[in-house]
């Protein structure tokens, strides 16, 4: 038997019983269960806080988070224990949010949601629109992809960016390396990161990038809020637009100036946070632990070679 502790007792009632799992609950921001513990299931968005007591329980050698994220968990999983994310989960719901922020910052909706409030009628004028706009979505991962298809039938031209280049898919002919960046942004009329928080990440879109977007360019940020130099932003504010689902600091705090900023669009963090998380994250939960029980190679994991 594999003793596998849950955050709560609704995530352990919705996974159910699994053949050869003994379930427990382990709160993090409590004292961790007499038991040994082998399979650590964090909370959703987990802190580094929230992590850190898997330190103090040897018998752990697995850790599953509940989100795409792994930044948070890494400095402080002990070595030697495996560390998965929830890969695919969240591919759907991010990208909604991704199409969202874009339509919305090209649509004017930010514009109107402020003159609704008002009870303002505004005068009609040309706005950007999508089609035909060329995006370029920096971090061509699942995630990217799934931004990717979904641009698709807006009749964009999109360039993909990763960490290394390489060969294309059915959505894109190749996939740029992120050396090339400096050479593809001038051609660009949105910019959509989804990046991990890494020491690369930060700060990628900062002066030099932002600089060499074109008048009225947009960038939205979905995946980590550092990837944007924040400082750099407000100086390109009235002449870029920004649509942030993430930010530097998180939560921004309320005096913060980027709030009022012309042309900026700000949501909590909302990317994966739909409906379809639990279910989908419930089948995954499913999968590895069945996987784990038998002895099988794990799904998504993230740290160990």
């Amino acid at each position: 038997m594999v003793t596998v502790s849950f955050p709560d007792q609704a995530w352990l009632d919705d996974v159910g019983p699994i053949e050869g799992v003994n379930p427990v609950v382990w709160d993090p921001t409590q004292a961790p269960p007499g038991e040994d513990v082998e399979v650590f299931i964090a909370p959703y968005m987990a802190s580094t806080a929230q992590i850190e007591p898997v330190g103090g329980k040897p018998s752990v050698r697995f850790v599953q988070l509940l989100s795409a994220g792994h930044d948070a968990a890494l400095p402080v999983i002990p070595e030697g224990v495996a560390l998965a994310n929830a890969q695919g989960v969240h591919d759907a719901a991010t990208s909604e949010l991704a199409v969202a922020l874009v339509l919305a910052s090209q649509r004017g909706f930010d514009e109107f949601a402020t003159a609704q409030a008002k009870g303002e009628w505004l005068p009609r004028h040309f706005r950007p629109g999508l089609a035909d706009k060329r995006v370029l979505v920096l971090g061509y991962g699942s995630v990217g992809s799934a931004i990717a298809a979904r641009l698709a039938p807006f009749e964009v031209h999109v360039t993909a960016v990763a960490s290394r280049a390489r060969g294309g898919d059915d959505l894109v002919d190749r996939v740029h390396g992120i050396d090339e960046l400096p050479d593809l942004l001038p051609e660009q009329d949105i910019v959509v990161a989804v990046l991990p928080g890494t020491d690369a990440t930060n700060g990628i879109l900062g002066e030099r990038a932002l600089s060499a977007l074109h008048d009225d360019a947009l960038v939205v940020n979905v995946g980590r809020g550092p990837a944007l130099d924040t400082e750099a932003a407000l100086r390109h504010t009235g002449r870029l637009r920004f649509a942030l689902d993430v930010t530097d600091p998180e939560p921004l705090p309320s005096d913060h100036p980027l709030w009022s900023e012309p042309g900026v669009i700000i949501s909590p963090h909302t990317g994966g946070v739909t409906d379809a998380f639990r279910p989908r994250m419930v089948d995954l939960l499913r999968r590895q632990l069945r996987l784990l029980s038998v002895g099988e190679e794990p799904l998504n994991v993230v740290n160990l070679s």
